[in-house]
């Protein structure tokens, strides 16, 4: 990622700092990334791996909390 990169927390943080941040700009990815570790690895998903992923939560196929 560029120093540059806009990254922005989920909607859906907690306030208890257990949330992730994804960066914009990007077509045809989408890189997330842990909030707590802002230096830490990314993660890159392709847009239709993501868009899957969010479509599971919005539906209860995946939990939201553990």
């Amino acid at each position: 990622m560029q120093p540059s990169t806009a990254w922005r927390k989920s909607s859906y943080s907690n306030g208890q700092g257990d949330c992730i941040e994804i960066a914009g700009g990007f077509s045809d990815v989408v890189p997330v990334r842990d909030s707590k570790d802002p230096h830490g690895p990314t993660l890159t998903f392709t847009a239709i791996a993501w868009q899957s992923f969010i479509t599971a939560i919005h539906t209860g196929e995946l939990p939201t909390q553990l």
